[in-house]
């Protein structure tokens, strides 16, 4: 979806100066964390805002209005967002009419809280963002900011293909009191490494970010030479790295704080490849037992316990196995936003033996899991 243009009357007035007459906004920065290096393009290209005789792009990166604003809340710094060891990409519930069941919603997010989570990603892939219009994307971060905000760092997924929408939602993102940001590589409609480097940059200025490089979904991996571009920015977090082992290795050597995207890497990862923590489906699970992989050392013991529900989890695309898995244990009802529909039966009946193998008191919720029929399920299209 394509937002509409940022309304004159909120452009900061150098910018509107700049319509009005032609010539580019110039500015510096109004805070340290404002401090952007200039824009890099390939030798012979310059930012354009358009034919005629506006050369160079009418706001630039250091215009951003909501980090210019004294009303901007729950500011948080880069380094408290690379202290986290476990971020949950949480789930998103539904009501069977398909709007967000916020009381469910709450409920999870207190339940990652009181098991250790210290921080979540909301909107990502997990919490299906991509099926959520703008509006509603936004009124989940700042719902989160306002009811948690304090107890838990909240992470918004802000990316986009399109770096117009990138820096849009950024902004509105920040806005509402987001700590941090979640920005992939544009997808589907790919770019060049210098592409990629540019839309980092336009996004970097506005706050924490963190990079999400998850090649099975964007069809385009985002090699060390782009991170390291943009590794001295000081708004990069750091990397959501699904890559694996050598690739977190390459970075933490040099100082770049990895979470591993992967469940059944992120033991490894952390304890002998020097990964900061986990950005973890599995969590909204068991956080308690994702806490205790994260900061007790070394457990091969726990980690070979938690691999068949890792495993479990990717057994189709997510979120479609932690859906159903929610839905079992009375935490989430049981809608599905199409294109997503539940496990089969047979998928279902696996669960239950995974979690009595790892103990029901180890998982969220209070319900006793079960195995629930097709007919239990409600597939929405339209909301």
């Amino acid at each position: 979806m394509i937002s509409p243009p940022m309304p004159t009357h909120l452009l900061p007035t150098r910018a509107i100066s700049s319509l009005s007459n032609g010539s580019a906004a110039t500015a510096s920065p109004s805070s340290p964390s404002m401090a952007a290096r200039p824009r890099r393009f390939p030798t012979g290209l310059q930012s354009v805002a358009g034919r005629g005789k506006f050369s160079v792009a009418a706001i630039t990166l250091d215009d951003y209005l909501p980090m210019r604003s004294t009303e901007v809340k729950n500011r948080t710094s880069t380094g408290d967002i690379t202290s986290l060891r476990l971020i949950t990409a949480v789930k998103t519930p539904y009501l069977p009419d398909g709007r967000f069941d916020l009381e469910a919603y709450d409920s999870l997010i207190n339940m990652q809280i009181e098991g250790g989570a210290e921080g979540v990603i909301v909107g990502g892939t997990t919490g299906e963002g991509h099926l959520m219009s703008w509006d509603e994307h936004i009124m989940l971060i700042g719902h989160t900011v306002n009811c948690f905000g304090t107890r838990i760092k909240v992470i918004g997924n802000t990316g986009s293909n399109s770096t117009r929408e990138a820096v849009h939602a950024t902004e509105q993102g920040f806005a509402v009191g987001m700590h941090a940001a979640l920005h992939i590589n544009p997808y589907y409609g790919k770019t060049s490494i210098d592409g990629m480097v540019s839309h980092f940059e336009a996004v970097l200025p506005m706050g924490p970010t963190i990079i999400y490089n998850v090649p099975s979904r964007t069809a385009q991996d985002i090699p060390p030479e782009v991170i390291m571009a943009i590794s001295d920015y000081p708004n990069m977090a750091g990397v959501k790295e699904c890559v694996g082992h050598e690739r977190i290795k390459h970075y933490t050597d040099k100082g770049i704080a990895i979470w591993s995207g992967n469940d059944d890497e992120c033991h490894d990862s952390r304890w002998q490849h020097g990964a900061t923590g986990v950005i973890s489906v599995a969590s909204n699970l068991v956080p308690g037992l994702m806490h205790s992989l994260m900061y007790e050392g070394e457990n091969a013991t726990l980690n070979e316990k938690l691999l068949p529900l890792m495993k479990w989890l990717f057994c189709q695309p997510n979120p479609i196995a932690l859906n159903t898995a929610l839905a079992q244990l009375g935490v989430a009802r049981p809608v599905f936003r199409l294109p997503y529909v539940p496990l089969p039966l047979e998928k279902r009946i696996e669960f239950v033996r995974i979690v009595g193998a790892i103990g029901r008191e180890n998982f969220v919720g209070q319900n006793e899991v079960r195995i629930l029929d097709d007919d239990d399920f409600v597939l929405i299209s339209r909301y």
